[in-house]
């Protein structure tokens, strides 16, 4: 009977291993689910995560995109990123890909957006056009797939910082083109308040903290992520409560996800092609395709926060971001894989 017992639950453990494995080999690990969770809980709660609420979340998730920035300042090793600088062709091609040719496909089906509800969802897409490349997921999809690592911890950190600097750029443009009402002064001020100022603090703060980053990165990784939840939840309490859902129906997200995978596949063949056409190897290949095809769900929350303070139309504005997300890392997850598999038959 012992025997038996053991093995059942050898039998349970594997399964539930198996599970587990498969959930994270295709990206749908606790953070994506944690993310779904808020938006229901904003659904249920709404009260809870707007402005007037006694609770102040939204004041400390405001509080809590300077953290980040700060923490993101204080791990960035200046001095390690100037090995990666001689691949300029390389660098090139995944930040024209991250901040030219995203929001250029995007821009190009605009038009067939016309009414108010569409319109906000198109804007949702163009946010996430605009913003920065990941910084751990892309190098993490890199080494599986055995590309050139260094070049994908400079191209993903350099993203960010230019991505400060273009996506409120990106989405000043479009807005005032189509509105008129957008100040982009305030915004940038915010921007260099908010997040340029810590990111600048944590950076001069490295030799003398960055140790201290370094030793808690997975604690400080649960920060981050406890911040973008209450961003998100916030975000979506306030759009709920604005009832900004009400034109959407389960057929409009299944399109958006649609969109989205497609957006996906297109610019990762897009950025393949231009590297065979360039002769580049594959290690760098690897690093461009990657690199340059991934969105920061991180950048893209915090950031939210500043270009759009204020507004109702947060929580749609991420529904597009927050899919692709999702989506991107299944996707790129897959073809990390079949690429490291092809490598393993060569050898």
């Amino acid at each position: 009977m012992a025997v038996l017992n053991d093995q059942s639950r050898s039998i349970k453990e594997k399964r539930s291993f198996s599970i587990s494995d498969l959930a994270k080999r295709v990206g749908l690990d606790g953070f994506i689910i944690a993310l779904i969770g808020m938006i229901i809980l904003a659904w249920l709660w709404p009260a809870g995560g707007e402005k007037r609420s006694p609770l102040r979340l939204t004041a400390i998730a405001n509080y809590g995109v300077s953290v980040i920035f700060f923490f993101y300042g204080l791990r960035l090793d200046i001095e390690s990123l100037k090995s990666g600088i001689s691949k300029w062709r390389l660098h090139l091609v995944v930040h024209l890909a991250t901040f030219v040719l995203f929001p250029l496909l995007v821009l190009s089906f605009q038009a067939f957006f016309k009414n108010n509800s569409s319109a906000t969802l198109w804007l949702g897409v163009f946010f996430l056009a605009s913003l920065p490349s990941t910084v751990s997921s892309s190098v993490v999809m890199v080494s599986i797939a055995r590309g050139n690592i260094p070049a994908a911890i400079f191209n993903a950190s350099i993203s960010s910082l230019l991505g400060v600097f273009i996506t409120p750029l990106w989405i000043g443009i479009v807005i005032h083109l189509n509105t008129g009402d957008y100040n982009l002064s305030v915004v940038i001020g915010k921007l260099i308040l908010q997040v340029l100022v810590p990111v600048v603090l944590g950076i001069l703060l490295h030799k003398k903290m960055g140790g201290f980053a370094g030793r808690y990165r997975k604690r400080l990784r649960y920060f981050d992520q406890t911040i973008i939840l209450l961003i998100v939840y916030t975000s979506f309490c306030e759009s709920f409560a604005r009832k900004m859902f009400s034109g959407f129906s389960l057929a409009t997200l299944f399109i958006v996800a649609a969109c989205m995978i497609a957006l996906f596949l297109v610019v990762y063949n897009i950025i393949k092609a231009v590297c065979r056409l360039l002769k580049f190897n594959r290690e760098d290949s690897i690093t461009a395709v990657f690199c340059g095809s991934k969105k920061s769900l991180v950048h893209g929350t915090v950031m939210s926060k500043v270009l759009f303070s204020g507004n109702d139309i947060v929580g749609v504005v991420l529904l597009p971001l927050m899919i692709y997300h999702a989506l991107q890392l299944i996707a790129a997850s897959i073809i990390a894989q079949s690429m490291a598999k092809e490598l393993e038959v060569q050898v």
